[in-house]
């Protein structure tokens, strides 16, 4: 069987990567169908999630339509290795490392490093990177996206950490290419309490915020 590729049309449908970490396979199994559903595109499986190479397996087994399946928290070609034997569409890392992104760059596989400073931001862009992860946005806020992209407007930035219903307009407006939401997406209290309606609904409040001309990218 053939590995279905990132689709990066389906990206800027809805250009989020929800970051699944810590989660249960049964969680992750239900959750899928539903993300997909509420309009969203690409899901990303942290590393360091108990299981995340079963579960990338299975989403992508069982769940591949319509989403781009994606590993995250890559850090050593040790992780990429087990990530892309897994199946992953796309890689995420919290940190710039050369072999890593040399190494998608050169299977062809997208890969979205995190930086933090103008130069760690370049530098990342410069060696392949498909888009940036600024990373931790919490700290740096909308204003750090806009700043960043005055010199350097050829660069696609994705901002995660501290993403939120209330703030990811602001983060889009500033120039963001794309943002990554983990917990605040995936409510803790509506999975635990598994209630898979409220969820869906929760998660068509991101879309309904999502600028429509980012869908021409």
């Amino acid at each position: 069987m053939s590995q279905p590729t990132f689709s990066w049309e389906l990206f800027s449908k809805a250009p989020v990567v929800g970051i699944i970490r810590g989660l249960l396979p049964d969680e992750v199994s239900q959750i899928l169908p539903i993300y997909r559903e509420a309009g969203l595109t690409t899901i990303e499986i942290t590393m360091n999630t108990p299981g995340a190479e079963v579960i990338i397996q299975d989403a992508l087994e069982h769940n591949s339509g319509g989403l781009n399946i994606g590993a995250g928290t890559v850090c050593t070609l040790d992780d990429l290795d087990k990530a892309l034997t897994a199946g992953a569409q796309f890689i995420v890392t919290p940190i710039i490392s050369k072999k890593v992104i040399k190494a998608c760059v050169k299977r062809g596989v997208p890969i979205f490093p995190g930086a933090f400073t103008p130069s760690e931001i370049y530098n990342a862009w410069t060696l392949g990177a498909s888009m940036v992860k600024i990373y931790p946005a919490t700290s740096l806020g909308p204003d750090y996206i806009k700043d960043v992209k005055a010199p350097l407007n050829q660069l696609k930035l994705m901002p995660t950490g501290g993403i939120s219903l209330n703030n990811m307009e602001t983060y889009f407006k500033a120039g963001a290419d794309g943002v990554g939401i983990g917990s605040h997406l995936f409510d803790k209290l509506l999975i635990k309490g598994k209630n898979w309606p409220g969820l869906k609904l929760h998660l068509q409040k991101f879309v309904e915020r999502l600028p429509i001309t980012l869908g021409k990218n």
